[in-house]
């Protein structure tokens, strides 16, 4: 099955992070975790003005701090954040349209 997370920071550029299929899948408990602390330590700010913060806000939020230079010069990183995305939001592709400030499934 096709897995991968296209975040786009310009309506004309997207970036596909492609998963291989034989790789195994992150487990849901360590995706948010991972996520959690990437939220913390970008200095992520909650979307929503009540102060909850949903998985998929989370990973809009975190797509936005980390910026598209975070994913272009660190492989590893974003592999990660596509790893800890699909497993947290239970899909097998993502888009994180940071432009729009949407994802879509």
């Amino acid at each position: 099955m096709r897995q991968s997370v296209i975040v786009q920071f310009h309506p004309d550029r997207p970036l596909e992070l492609p998963l291989h299929a034989d790789e195994a899948a992150m487990p849901n408990e360590d995706a948010r975790r991972w996520l959690d602390e990437q939220f913390v330590a970008n200095d992520c700010e909650p979307l929503r003005a009540s102060g909850k913060v949903l998985t998929a806000d989370k990973v809009l939020a975190l797509a936005g701090a980390a910026g598209e230079r975070r994913f272009s010069d660190d492989a590893a990183w974003a592999h990660s954040f596509a790893r800890a995305a699909i497993a947290a939001l239970g899909r097998p592709v993502v888009k994180v349209d940071v432009a729009a400030g949407a994802i879509t499934f």
